[in-house]
């Protein structure tokens, strides 16, 4: 696997082609001594059940994995907190108004984006909404719906993060 800066062949800061390998995270200048590190973009992941303990799903509109299946969420903003990107995700792509959320557990995972794989940490939040009536595909989701626990298959999952995310998810439950 190359260099997660290899595509970068020029210090951002003076232009010198003499930016090289620091270590697996890092590129550094040997002009002017900058050294660029490449750390995980926060990203949040929303559970939400429904009164049946269903999962809400989404159907992905965009790449990177167009179609299959994912969890309300997505990046965090600049000067966003992870809640406040869990409540404006949410709200984004179902229409839903979270009114309460539990952190659960965190998960390393690669994202495709511009043709380099951007590493993250996903944040997977238990979350409450109010007005499950007001469900609605929107943003970069093309479908939304509730899966009983028993019939979600984590191989439909395009991200692996949310697959390994659904895995635990549903065997907690099952404990």
């Amino acid at each position: 696997m190359s260099h997660p800066l290899a595509r970068f062949r020029y210090c951002p800061v003076c232009g010198s082609e003499k930016f090289v390998e620091n270590n697996k995270q890092s590129k550094r200048c040997e002009a002017c001594g900058f050294i660029d590190y490449i750390n995980p973009k926060a990203a949040v992941v929303a559970v939400i059940t429904n009164a049946n303990g269903d999962i809400l799903v989404c159907r992905r509109a965009k790449e990177p994995a167009q179609g299959t299946l994912d969890m309300p969420g997505g990046f965090t903003d600049l000067h966003e907190t992870a809640e406040e990107a869990v409540i404006r995700e949410v709200k984004e792509e179902t229409g839903l108004t979270v009114t309460a959320m539990r952190y659960l557990f965190s998960l390393p995972n690669t994202y495709l984006y511009s043709g380099m794989n951007i590493p993250t940490m996903d944040l997977f939040f238990e979350c409450d909404v109010q007005g499950i009536s007001e469900l609605t595909a929107r943003d970069d989701v093309s479908e939304t719906r509730f899966i009983p626990r028993d019939e979600i298959d984590p191989e439909l999952f395009g991200l692996d993060s949310i697959r390994q995310g659904i895995r635990r998810i549903i065997e907690k439950r099952q404990k």
